[in-house]
């Protein structure tokens, strides 16, 4: 069947957890280190928060801030915002407190439920929205570090009227994100598109089974353990999906990826889908089944997922030497749309994950036609079907991003791509990150790609650095392994032997780390300016010299 945008679609989460929760009570939804926590549990716990927020003022489409680690306390706290029909944002735990203040009041938020790790921050929020409901879920500290706040068990606790409102698939979820340019926005979904796009990702022109039919029929759930936060799509979706099919799913409450912790846990919940964030954290995992020195129990696990950022070949192909048997899955999609998924099982297969036109995804060019096989022209990536009604406030961002073309409403993130003779599109990068040397268009991600596949690189950022010749110059940011003795030249004449001339990095520079943000992603902002003061250095030393 197609998708029609204009019919009014039934799925809710809040309804599909309900409905577990109601057939299948003893069931494990969440579990976080001792902490296992059943369906029957994570109802009445979100009930009871529910019913404490009603009780505070808050109503259907009151928009109710998450500042938590990864944690049981998250998804309760999603779950019991839409039992009420308000809306769930999502806030970086990396914020400051100008920026959580920033988000509170582009919101609207009525509520914040955050960690006390980062009380300062709520405080700021609460400062621009004086009436801001505070709840503290306690992390390092047995009582309430801010004041006024009230303290997680104390706001279950609460006597409260019982709820009487039917979850609806028209009910909002927010998703932040900082894009590549300006603030953060907030991406718009429906919980129902949102609950289709991610089932059709994987099985295009089918609706969501209803979760009450699988339970029946006894079917099992699969375990995920999502490696990157919560507070970001990536993470939020995969466990959006796998409570939906009455799933497990298993949680670190570390700000970082601790890749020792994360395989024991594997082993330990006999977890079956780990979802990451491309290199950024598959590197880290390789070295951990590379160096230690005990052998773990990983056969329960079938398949690593991940979505967001580059997900070398190289990479790809560790794991799957060490894990045999599994099936990588590189998704590509953007918190504005989820798009296709490319699947590998054995090492020797491995190339760049690769995609294909089909009636979802359309490559758009510069005069608003569809590129068609064969055609040579660069355009925009773009994906039709579910997808969200837009950014929260910004009607000038909506309407650049969310086109109608040819007929038809896509979602278009910024995403430059080509398409091949047989309908393979190639990814050239997001074009805000384009660098333009000598009237040369150079994207990021290839370059990143080729100096990654070097054995002793460890992590690549590329960048463009404003030059008086070529209008910019490619510098590439690289990590290397460590104890390694490569050189910029070396890297240099790797990249040539895989590169055009004109894409071949001027300069390496070497970092210790690149301190990527917890969902793996760079920031690209500060690490331009790290390179630009790095060039800028060595070119004054050249003319002093």
């Amino acid at each position: 069947m197609s998708y029609d945008p204009s019919a009014i679609g039934g799925h809710s989460f809040a309804r599909s957890w309900r409905t577990v929760a109601q057939l299948a009570p003893k069931r494990t939804a969440l579990v976080c280190g001792a902490t296992h926590l059943s369906y029957g549990d994570f109802l009445k716990e979100a009930t009871a928060l529910a019913g404490f927020l009603a009780t505070r003022g808050v109503r259907a489409d009151d928009k109710v801030a998450i500042q938590l680690v990864n944690s049981p306390h998250y998804m309760v706290s999603f779950f019991a915002t839409q039992l009420l029909g308000a809306v769930p944002v999502n806030v970086n735990y990396r914020y400051t407190g100008e920026e959580v203040a920033y988000l509170i009041d582009n919101s609207d938020a009525s509520a914040l439920v955050y960690h006390d790790t980062f009380s300062d921050a709520a405080a700021a929020g609460r400062d621009r929205n004086p009436d801001l409901i505070l709840i503290e879920v306690p992390r390092e500290r047995l009582g309430s570090s801010l004041s006024g706040s009230t303290l997680w068990a104390d706001a279950l606790a609460t006597d409260t009227a019982q709820l009487d409102r039917e979850p609806s698939g028209d009910d909002l979820i927010f998703i932040y994100t900082g894009g590549t340019t300006g603030y953060p926005k907030a991406v718009m979904w429906r919980s129902d598109d949102l609950a289709i796009a991610l089932w059709q990702m994987a099985r295009p022109h089918s609706e969501p089974p209803d979760v009450a039919v699988t339970i029946a029929k006894g079917r099992s759930a699969a375990s995920l353990l999502p490696a990157c936060p919560l507070m970001h799509g990536t993470g939020l979706f995969m466990a959006l999906a796998t409570l939906s099919g009455g799933g497990t799913v298993v949680l670190l409450d570390d700000m970082r990826l601790d890749a020792g912790a994360m395989w024991d846990a594997v082993e330990r919940e006999r977890v079956q889908v780990v979802t990451i964030v491309g290199d950024a954290f598959a590197r880290p995992l390789i070295t951990e089944l590379e160096n230690t020195e005990r052998t773990r129990d990983l056969s329960s696990l079938v398949a690593i997922t991940s979505s967001g950022v580059t997900f070398s070949p190289e990479c790809k192909r560790a794991l799957l030497e060490h894990l045999p048997g599994i099936t990588i899955v590189d998704s590509l999609g953007a918190s504005e749309g989820i798009m296709s998924r490319s699947e590998v099982t054995e090492a020797e297969e491995i190339k760049p994950a690769s995609f294909k036109l089909s009636d979802r995804m359309v490559v758009i060019a510069d005069d608003d036609t569809l590129i068609v096989r064969g055609d040579d022209r660069i355009g925009l990536l773009g994906v039709g079907g579910p997808i969200p009604l837009g950014y929260y406030k910004d009607t000038e961002k909506t309407a650049s991003t969310f086109r109608s073309v040819a007929g038809r409403r896509y979602s278009v993130p910024g995403d430059y791509a080509t398409v091949s003779t047989d309908g393979t599109i190639t990814l050239l990068g997001r074009g805000s990150a384009c660098i333009n040397s000598g009237g040369e268009k150079i994207y990021p991600e290839e370059v990143e790609l080729r100096m990654k596949a070097h054995a002793n690189v460890f992590d690549c950022v590329v960048v463009g650095v404003a030059d008086a010749r070529w209008g910019e110059m490619v510098v590439a940011l690289v990590e290397l392994a460590p104890h390694s003795d490569t050189t910029e030249a070396d890297l240099r004449e790797f990249a040539r032997a895989g590169l055009a001339g004109y894409k071949v990095p001027k300069r390496a520079i070497m970092l210790d780390s690149l301190h990527r943000a917890p969902n793996g992603k760079a920031d690209y902002k500060i690490l331009r300016a790290l390179a630009t003061r790095h060039v800028q250095a060595e070119e004054q030393a050249e003319e002093i010299a």
